[in-house]
């Protein structure tokens, strides 16, 4: 089986040759792999099995040292965190109004004139268009989060408007995406915090699920699989999410939801992508406790439904030997035709 067909297997909730695997690296991190291994190239000792098309955060030009600026002219301070950034003041949107404001262009060719050299290069893997800040990400980045939860009360009919808008440059991106052969739409967009939503519940449900369930509809009527990336404690929307057409949901963090639970609670109608500790294994476990933790991951999802990764983009502060212990019990599942000891 192409490492296509076994996502498809997954997504579908049948038992795959192995657990297939799709991890990603801050910069930091990356150096630290692509120094270990003297490659230019991770993917080709990574494996992954999804091949991420499009960009998960936009496209960024540098105007200073530190400074970068987004293709909705949101400016990024990068001095700390060198991946995407802290969104810098004055806000795009300094008032509760879109007036004189100008979306960019959703089919900008910067988005899509990789794909068909990624696909020709990767063609095993499944291929997922990737759609960062899709939502309410994408709001508060434009107007500021402070300014934004207080418009949820005092302009309410700004926010519809402003998401609305978000949602329609969203579809349209979709639909230019619709042209190449991909397998689904990715959407990122966090709304959880450590414990339960950012905004609340009853502020999801009006403003964010119907904006959802809209640009969701349109990757399912074309036959594409549905992925959607929400850090935090989120999973009491598990089954409207299902329920609206999400195949598969990230990062899946065991400090905020009990995934052995979950997984058998949503056995055959929803699968997850992530599941290793980023706040404590990773960063501050021995090799060993990498290794058990990866074991019953990759035991709990033999089955189906689940594709392993951390639970979010491994960071700087991870040590090598840890990174390499996880890599090393994937590549090394009975299943697997490409195994050898990494380390």
């Amino acid at each position: 089986m192409t490492k296509r067909e076994i996502i498809t297997t997954v997504l579908n909730h049948k038992t795959p040759p192995y657990v297939p695997w799709s991890i990603s690296f801050t910069a930091e991190a990356w150096t630290l792999i692509k120094e270990y291994f003297k490659i230019e190239d991770p993917e080709t000792i990574l494996q992954n099995h999804l091949l991420g098309l499009g960009s998960g955060i936009g496209f960024f030009e540098q105007i200073s040292a530190n400074l970068f600026k987004d293709v909705f002219g949101v400016i990024w301070d990068r001095s700390i965190d060198k991946d995407i950034g802290v969104v810098k003041e004055p806000f795009v949107l300094s008032n509760p109004a879109m007036k004189g404001y100008e979306f960019p262009d959703p089919a900008s060719p910067r988005f899509f004139e990789d794909i068909p050299l990624l696909i020709s290069r990767y063609p095993d893997c499944f291929r997922v268009f990737s759609i960062g800040f899709s939502l309410y990400e994408r709001a508060w980045t434009l107007r500021g989060m402070t300014n934004l939860m207080i418009d949820f009360y005092d302009h309410p009919s700004f926010v519809r408007e402003l998401l609305h808008l978000i949602a329609d440059y969203n579809i349209a991106q979709i639909g230019k995406a619709l042209q190449y052969d991909i397998d689904a739409i990715y959407f990122g967009d966090d709304w959880g915090q450590q414990r339960g939503l950012q905004m609340g519940p009853a502020l999801w449900y009006e403003f964010i699920y119907p904006e959802l369930k809209r640009m969701y509809s349109v990757a399912k009527d074309a036959g594409k699989y549905v992925f959607i990336h929400s850090c935090g404690d989120v999973d009491e929307l598990f089954d409207d999410l299902v329920n609206i057409g999400v195949n598969c949901f990230n990062p899946f963090q065991p400090e905020v939801m009990d995934i052995h639970v979950l997984m058998e609670r949503y056995k055959g109608r929803l699968a997850f992508h992530g599941g290793l500790s980023t706040q404590k294994t990773l960063p501050y476990g021995t090799p060993q406790m990498v290794r058990e933790e990866t074991k019953k991951l990759i035991k709990l999802g033999s089955k189906g439904g689940y594709i392993f990764a951390p639970a979010h983009s491994v960071e700087g502060d991870v040590p090598l030997a840890n990174m390499l212990a996880f890599m090393d019990e994937l590549f090394n599942q009975p299943g697997f035709n490409q195994k050898g000891r990494i380390i």
